[in-house]
């Protein structure tokens, strides 16, 4: 699934396992073959920020409500749900999504930066 992506395309299976485990908190959903069809993951503080990383859903099950079901199990999860903030990055075009479980766009005065190690 992360070579169908193209924010997660080129990632190897060593630097996956390693993200893997500095995740706090990961949502996967299998098919009847125990093949990964929906995935997200959380990186939190448990208190103040929570910040949701990689949002995917397999092709082929696109259209099911998985991305709908990690969303609910996200934002309820016991953990998260009384985390003062969950954020996420999106394309535009996914915004109207996300804000039916609560997202918003206005987030005054707060810009994204980013800094890029080559490696």
């Amino acid at each position: 699934m992360y070579q169908g992506e193209w924010w997660t395309k080129g990632r190897n299976r060593r630097d996956v396992a390693a993200m893997l485990k500095g995740s706090n908190h990961i949502f996967a959903y299998a098919d009847s073959e125990g093949r990964l069809c929906a995935f997200a993951r959380v990186i939190t503080d448990g208190i103040y920020k929570a910040f949701l990383f990689d949002v995917i859903v397999r092709r082929d099950f696109r259209g099911a409500k998985l991305g709908a079901r990690i969303m609910r199990d996200v934002v309820n999860h016991p953990i998260l749900s009384t985390v003062r903030h969950i954020e996420l990055y999106c394309l535009p075009e996914l915004q109207g999504f996300y804000k039916q479980f609560g997202f918003s766009t206005e987030i005054s005065g707060v810009g994204l930066m980013r800094l890029t190690h080559t490696c």
